[in-house]
């Protein structure tokens, strides 16, 4: 247990600092292939679901052999040469800096007015279409995925680094992955993308709470009283059609005092999303930041919350 929250401590550092380069080899890119693959041979015909399920199965499998064998080598050469290794893989399946960038790269041109290519760059991180929006619904946009990926694509990835290392926050991220590239509701991937979709919602539900619960433990809100803002939390997550994703959605509308949700576009299709927090001030640029700033608060509470559980464990475990 210690040894992985060292892996996390250190994944966490190198991921501050150096995010993800994109020349940089990623394991991501090889569950990308090998998802594609599968998708082109067995996304066709009767009994899709069952094709999906084996499709799943199959990329969750070899993630977890190659990430487990690459592990327990390292571990027999050195103890520090085995952290090291996990803290390195670990590493690839955060986004912190990722995540922060994107969204600097959205809010800078939207500072110089530049609407155009605020759209372009929110496009790229972003399902919805972009090409229409104004500056709050870019906002709003951004917002809404700083605070769906603060779970997603920090806090869930470390959870399951904590309980299984790096080959199950491996395991997690190719879940994810398979859920981002076939989890639709379409007629394409309805059946073939059902498990994988599934898998998703199991695999987040404990992160996604916990994350914004600990953010509004140790958060105020100058628009709400504690007990207020606690109701609003728990009435407003369960509204999004996700069952994670309002989580994140909601704390951070409700610290900021906005209203999240709306309505969306996709793919020229009207989406009209449950409304998360009160908009009890419009939306602004500065908006962007602090949502970056709430998700970089999160990953503290979640980091000092996965400490105190570590080594609570290990002195039970030693007292035992």
């Amino acid at each position: 247990m210690i040894g992985h929250l060292i892996s996390i401590t250190l994944a966490i550092v190198l991921d501050k600092l150096i995010g993800d380069p994109p020349s940089w080899p990623h394991p991501v890119k090889g569950m990308g292939r090998l998802i594609s693959f599968l998708d082109q041979r067995l996304n066709n015909g009767k009994s899709r679901r069952i094709k999906g399920l084996w499709m799943l199965s199959t990329v969750l499998i070899f993630t977890f052999l190659i990430s487990y064998v690459l592990v327990y080598i390292s571990y027999q050469l050195h103890w520090w040469v085995g952290v090291i290794v996990e803290a390195l893989l670990i590493a690839t399946t955060i986004a912190q800096k990722s995540l922060k960038d994107a969204a600097i790269e959205v809010y800078d041109p939207l500072q110089a007015n530049d609407l155009e290519m605020a759209r372009k760059k929110l496009s790229y991180i972003v399902g919805r279409d972009t090409e229409q929006l104004e500056g709050e619904e870019i906002v709003r946009a951004t917002v809404e995925t700083v605070a769906e990926n603060t779970s997603d694509g920090i806090t869930a990835p470390l959870f399951w680094a904590f309980i299984g290392g790096a080959p199950l926050s491996l395991v997690y991220r190719a879940i994810n992955t398979c859920d981002s590239m076939v989890g639709y509701k379409n007629d394409k991937y309805g059946d073939f993308g059902y498990c994988a979709a599934k898998c998703d919602d199991i695999v987040n539900y404990l992160p996604s709470r916990i994350t914004a619960i600990l953010v509004l433990l140790v958060s105020r809100s100058p628009f709400y009283r504690k007990k207020e803002a606690w109701k609003l939390l728990f009435h407003d997550a369960m509204k999004h059609p996700s069952p994670n994703s309002g989580w994140g959605e909601a704390v951070t509308a409700i610290i900021l005092g906005i209203q999240l949700g709306g309505i969306n576009f996709y793919k020229g299709k009207k989406s009209d999303r449950a409304r998360m927090g009160r908009a009890l001030q419009p939306l602004g640029t500065r908006h962007i930041i602090e949502s970056t700033k709430i998700a970089d608060k999160a990953v503290v509470c979640f980091y000092l919350f996965l400490c105190i559980g570590g080594i609570g464990f290990e002195l039970a475990n030693a007292w035992s």
